[in-house]
């Protein structure tokens, strides 16, 4: 499981006077974070993993189920997301509701579209979704995405809602996406946010979900968002803020200031590290290795905490 963390401005989070708890329920490790160091605390088996998050409400978070992709790096991604919603029936604290942070599917079909909703739709939470790029490349410019997914939101497909005590916000950055460029919100998106954000207390908790990072992880590739530096202005207020997002199919983490940002692995197929290949694409690996590759996010929420626990789970986990 590679995670990597970058803390620049380790200060700032020892100011929040709080630890932030990680559990990765694949391996059963519990982690406590302080001042972007991570310290593993214990081995916890099932039951005491469940009781380390009782207390709160969990979400779960998939990403990149890439429906009609069938090439060599993994020809059954539809296999591989039932494994994943197979996992959220066993998970020992069940999730409120989910999150899907796009690229639900591979080329924005309808039938593509149809199959996917079936197979999250079995997991029988409600689910809200962002769109990747590969659900924005129809014809219609989007169209059939939001036909499915668009009710109740704004513009491309944006929109808020609060759950909990937690105000989430799911944002569009995939939109007239050029190829290998860094994606972009928008001034009227932008505009919109501000809006949203404005009748919001400071000490509210924020989640942020949008398909590409809102940080700047690798911009050779069009890893990263090309505006986001004026959405995060906006969120400076809040004391905590947690940034979901996918696109690059694997983990990477950073804390900055208040705000902590966590990508998702795929449940479709791996991606290169960062620089590590000639591109960013589909990554061929050993039939044995894909499923430690692939996986699901688990988030909890425990009453009296800022932050959030991030559990990651992979389709080869315990």
């Amino acid at each position: 499981m590679t995670s990597h963390r970058d803390d620049t401005d380790g200060d700032s989070i020892t100011r929040r006077h709080a630890l932030e708890c990680m559990l990765w329920a694949g391996t059963g490790v519990l982690w406590t974070v302080s001042g972007g160091v991570p310290v593993s605390l214990n081995l916890l088996g099932e039951a005491e993993a469940a009781s380390a998050l009782s207390g709160g409400f969990t979400f779960l978070q998939i990403s990149d189920s890439h429906i009609g992709f069938d090439k060599a790096a993994n020809p059954h991604a539809i296999d591989t997301l039932k494994e994943a919603i197979g996992k959220i029936h066993a998970l020992p604290v069940k999730p409120s509701f989910l999150i899907h942070t796009g690229d639900i599917t591979h080329l924005s079909k309808a039938e593509q579209f149809d199959t996917a909703r079936e197979i999250i739709g079995g997991a029988g939470f409600d689910v809200h979704y962002v769109p990747g790029e590969h659900d924005v490349i129809d014809e219609n410019n989007g169209r059939t995405y939001l036909d499915r997914y668009g009710k109740n939101t704004k513009g491309a497909g944006w929109f808020s809602f609060d759950q909990n005590g937690i105000h989430f916000v799911g944002l569009v950055n995939v939109v007239n996406l050029k190829a290998g460029g860094l994606g972009n919100l928008g001034a009227e998106q932008l505009a919109w946010l501000a809006d949203d954000l404005k009748p919001v207390s400071a000490s509210t908790p924020i989640v942020v979900f949008a398909h590409i990072p809102l940080w700047t992880i690798y911009p050779e590739w069009g890893w990263g968002t090309d505006d986001s530096t004026q959405a995060l202005a906006l969120l400076k207020r809040f004391g905590s803020v947690t940034v979901l997002n996918g696109h690059i199919h694997q983990i990477m983490q950073k804390v900055e200031g208040n705000v902590t940002f966590h990508t998702a692995r795929s449940t479709a197929f791996p991606q290169p590290a960062p620089g590590t290949a000639p591109a960013p694409g589909p990554m061929t690996v050993p039939a044995g290795q894909l499923r430690s590759l692939l996986g699901i996010t688990d988030v909890a929420v425990k009453q009296g905490k800022t932050e959030l626990a991030i559990i990651d789970t992979t389709l080869a986990g315990a």
